[in-house]
């Protein structure tokens, strides 16, 4: 009698003399059951069940070699702890998802080139959600880098996975006419931020934390959360008039009506109500970085200099006027028009 072997996927094949084979492997996506020489064992072969057994009995893992094993141990460890608090917490929702979907996954199956393509279909399931299918994919491509720095992979099978969601920022540019809008509206605190982030080009985060002692009365000095870049920024007679006058309410410079620390969400918070209130759609609190950079180049700074100023590497830099910050290329472009007529006129 023929024994079932559960799981057992068999694919047919006619070969070009005529004769049907089979290729069967010990699941769908697992390991081909083949003889010594490479050939594959065939149906009804007494060798086919001990193959299946070997294949199978290796698929029970030892937990300490799991995706959920590297998923522990990632969150124990400082890669993951350095992060800020609110970045772990993006980061639990989709270990978690991971856990749950891959968790059982042995190290032999996590380093198989061809499970590549079940890791894709899975984040294809999110595919109505791009965002959230390339967070989830960069979760799990930094838990299998992590493991194979670790030595515990020998290979990280999902690097370069390419991304779903495409953001086009092109002309998110805080015009001066908006930023009259948005400070006529504004409260005193975040007002605060928004002049920071304009004279400084620094991310919310760094913002939101930067402490008074870190401002000497002429710079500012910021150690970027994000890069681990440093840098000390001169203030902006409006930013330094604006520091000069507040008053230290807090180890931090920026704080909410209640002299309390702003936590992002609450800073989020009262942004969003800020913005309703002067009628401003379409813009980020973020795209006053970029406007930064924008500002700065149209007053003449050269890469090099926007670049020690935000902290942002040149190619970055070269990115955000090139692709995704446009709104200041028509200034740039009169700029140049304008130099070149003076220079011919200086030919006459």
């Amino acid at each position: 009698m023929r024994v079932k072997l559960k799981g057992l996927a068999r694919v047919k094949k006619t070969l070009a003399d005529g004769k049907t084979i089979y290729y069967c492997y010990a699941w769908r996506g697992g390991p081909l059951l083949k003889h010594k020489d490479g050939s594959p064992i065939q149906p009804g072969d007494p060798l086919l069940h001990r193959a299946f057994a070997d294949a199978t009995k290796e698929r029970h893992a030892d937990p300490s070699e799991t995706m959920a094993a590297l998923i522990t141990e990632y969150r124990a460890s400082s890669d993951f702890l350095d992060k800020s608090d609110k970045t772990r917490r993006e980061y639990d929702r989709y270990l978690d998802m991971i856990r749950e979907k891959f968790g059982k996954l042995p190290f032999f199956m996590i380093q198989d080139p061809r499970h590549r393509g079940e890791f894709k279909k899975w984040r294809d399931t999110m595919a109505d959600r791009p965002r959230t299918a390339d967070y989830a994919w960069t979760t799990l491509a930094r838990v299998l880098s992590f493991a194979k720095d670790r030595g515990r992979i020998a290979v990280n099978i999902c690097e370069r996975g390419g991304r779903l969601y495409s953001a086009d920022r092109t002309e998110n540019i805080w015009t001066d006419e908006l930023l009259v809008k948005l400070f006529a509206v504004a409260s005193a605190e975040v007002s605060a931020a928004a002049m920071m982030a304009l004279w400084t080009g620094q991310r919310k985060g760094d913002l939101l934390t930067a402490p008074w002692s870190d401002y000497d009365g002429k710079s500012i000095k910021v150690k970027q959360g994000k890069t681990g870049a440093r840098v000390k920024i001169p203030a902006g007679k409006p930013l330094k008039e604006m520091l000069d006058g507040m008053t230290k309410r807090s180890p931090l410079i920026l704080t909410n009506s209640r002299r309390k620390a702003w936590t992002s969400d609450g800073f989020d918070t009262s942004w969003q109500k800020t913005m309703k209130k002067a009628g401003i759609e379409g813009l980020t609190f973020h795209d006053l970085r970029g406007t930064a950079v924008t500002r700065l180049a149209l007053a003449g700074c050269n890469n090099s200099q926007i670049a020690s100023i935000t902290g942002h590497s040149l190619r970055d830099v070269d990115a955000i006027l090139d692709a995704h910050y446009l709104g200041g290329k028509a200034e740039l472009a009169e700029q140049a028009i304008a130099k070149l007529e003076a220079f011919q006129e200086s030919k006459k």
